[in-house]
């Protein structure tokens, strides 16, 4: 039973966009706190953006901000990460992370249990 689903990911060059997409089979979805990670080769897994059940709290790790947006639809049960002006350091697996939680999410991998099989993105220069 799949639960986390990404889609989107493919390669762009730098300054280009890509759109990132996971559709969960969660339930309450609104239950859940969402989360974008990446891995890049030889890399620990880092925490790129999270987003609370009702959008109304967001995270992005540094690296990203101002280029990448999180968002997500209660009604469709997903959670997207708009990626614009991307850079090569972008290239990485993207994987969605999923929590029940209320109010911020955490923000370290060790804390999400549920994760898609994720989706890689490459920049190239």
């Amino acid at each position: 039973q799949v639960q986390l689903q990404e889609s989107g990911g493919g390669s762009v060059q730098a300054g280009g966009t890509l759109r990132l997409s996971c559709t969960a089979s969660l339930y309450p979805y609104t239950a859940y706190c969402m989360a974008w990670f990446r891995q890049a080769p030889g890399k620990e897994r880092e925490g790129v953006a999270t987003i609370s059940t009702g959008g109304g709290d967001i995270y992005y790790v540094d690296s990203v901000k101002g280029r990448f947006t999180i968002s997500r639809n209660n009604y469709f049960n997903t959670a997207d990460l708009q990626m614009n002006m991307a850079k090569p350091e972008d290239t990485a697996t993207y994987y969605c992370a999923a929590k029940r939680q209320l109010g911020p999410c955490p923000r370290l991998p060790s804390e999400y249990s549920l994760w898609g099989r994720g989706t890689q993105v490459t920049v190239s220069s």
